[in-house]
């Protein structure tokens, strides 16, 4: 039988002593650790993908469907995750998942076909998705101890590992082969693990005991602070709203999705941008979702989470139509710019409200919804495309982002009476 981690109590309403406040800030750390191996190792396969497909001889059409290996062995991967860390404890599990993650990127460089290079991002998906969700899990538990909603910044810290991973693989680019520059990666990869890990498996796992909400923290109606409903009626109503967050990260997802796979070939054949300025439209979204990200705590604390639900969702959808519909490429840059700062802390805020309301299979049945978005995101808008144009296709995201508010507004009441964002 494996050892479960051990767990300490915060008793709402006392002090914390001086040593668990330093576990908790030690925790935290080795969290943010986490999300940021998870954002570097990602962004450093993305830009090898052109090299990587030239060493396999791949069409764009083989390409495009190896590609979903990634997706695929994620989402198929998240349920699983949940219930590893209910069985071993999310800290294990999140070490577990990035030791795997870390190995595999250094695996893609090495196939000679598109079919092989299918089978190695299944296993290379199945550890991103793993990770994503049990440090997920893990941050849903300290945040519970913490009693502030913290999530964003852990996201802003994937964020702003993807922008360095982006970074460093663009320069050495040219200097180092795919072999080496993902196998000194795996490298990486490990050694943060391993560092981070220690700290994450020693530390115990916070556990709040049932207490009367207060502080602004948000719950479902009839379950406990925890997030735990008691009963049978308590766990299905439970269930309906990890759905309805599941929703939100799906239509943030597909927003994510599209901007990655479609932002620069709008600025380039819609607005005649230049290569560099079409290459800085998803970079611009990208920075202000991590600028966002890093604002989301304070933001959250004023506003409470089903206000900055509804204000991203809204200010998304704007900035999006702005970014798609634009006759000039500077307006469709602000326009990206407003999408990210408006999409920035609306995954992060559902993957917690679920993760709060059952533990880690809130947040894998969430996590396994909102991917599934950026799954179907891409591909969608290009068929769109065909059919209409790419601005017009670009409008959904927008109009995902509007449905987004609307089911965080349609949903406030399911918080606790001391919701103040209701």
């Amino acid at each position: 039988m494996p050892t479960r981690n051990k767990t300490w109590t915060v008793i709402p309403g006392r002090r914390r002593p001086a040593k668990a406040d330093r576990s908790l800030a030690q925790l935290r750390t080795a969290i943010t650790a986490f999300f940021a191996l998870d954002g570097f190792v990602f962004a450093g396969w993305v830009v090898r993908i052109p090299a990587i497909k030239d060493r396999t001889g791949a069409s764009e059409g083989a390409l495009g469907l190896a590609l979903l290996g990634v997706s695929a062995g994620a989402v198929a991967t998240m349920v699983v995750t949940g219930r590893l860390c209910r069985r071993f404890g999310s800290h294990p599990t999140t070490v577990a998942a990035a030791v795997l993650f870390s190995l595999s990127v250094a695996l893609p460089p090495l196939t000679g076909s598109a079919l092989a290079l299918g089978l190695v991002l299944l296993v290379f998906g199945a550890g991103f998705g793993g990770l994503n969700v049990a440090v997920n899990s893990a941050a849903v538990d300290l945040i519970a101890a913490l009693r502030r909603p913290v999530m964003p910044s852990f996201h802003a810290a994937f964020s702003l590992g993807g922008m360095a991973g982006a970074a460093l693989g663009g320069l050495i680019a040219g200097r180092l082969s795919p072999t080496t520059h993902l196998s000194l990666l795996a490298a990486s990869g490990l050694l943060l693990a391993a560092v981070a890990g220690r700290a994450l498996v020693r530390l115990p796992v916070p556990v709040p005991v049932p207490a009367p909400l207060e502080e602004g923290m948000e719950g479902a109606a009839g379950t406990a602070p925890d997030g735990r409903a008691p009963g049978a009626d308590s766990r299905s109503a439970a269930r309906r709203l990890v759905a309805v967050f599941g929703l939100i990260a799906l239509c943030t997802a597909y927003g994510e999705g599209a901007m990655a796979d479609w932002a620069a070939l709008h600025l380039d054949q819609d607005l005649d941008a230049s290569p560099g300025v079409a290459a800085a439209g998803y970079s611009v979204f990208a920075l202000m979702m991590a600028v966002g990200r890093m604002s989301g705590t304070a933001l959250l604390e004023r506003l409470g989470q089903t206000r900055t639900l509804v204000a991203g969702g809204t200010t998304a959808a704007a900035g999006m139509l702005l970014g798609s519909l634009a006759p000039t490429v500077w307006l469709a840059l602000l326009g990206f710019a407003v999408t990210g700062l408006g999409l920035a802390n609306l995954f992060p805020v559902a993957i917690a409200r679920a993760g709060a309301l059952t533990g880690p299979s809130g947040v894998a049945a969430a996590s396994t919804v909102g991917y599934g978005g950026m799954l179907v995101g891409p591909p969608a808008i290009g068929f769109l495309a065909d059919g209409f144009s790419l601005p017009i296709a670009l409008t959904t995201v927008a109009l995902l982002a509007a449905v987004a508010a609307a089911v965080a507004y349609g949903t406030r009441r399911a918080g606790q009476p001391a919701d103040k964002s209701a």
